[in-house]
């Protein structure tokens, strides 16, 4: 007999549920890295933004492109 034939209906339904979890789960990790990723990359545009525009406005301010 294999696993499958010994196992009960009640040992098949919670094995199934169990599976239903763990990809459900991983699922919701997927979402929250990718999230993450987009969050990441946002702040990282920002501060690229501001280190290249703040040094050029004051520049500018002290009559450098005069």
């Amino acid at each position: 007999m294999s696993m499958a034939q010994k196992m009960t209906a009640k040992q098949r339904a919670a094995q199934i549920e169990a599976a239903r979890r763990r990809e459900e789960a991983e699922k919701k990790r997927r979402e929250n890295a990718a999230r993450t990723r987009k969050i990441f990359t946002v702040v990282v545009c920002v501060i690229l933004v501001l280190a290249l525009g703040i040094p050029t406005v004051a520049i500018m301010a002290m009559g450098g492109a005069a």
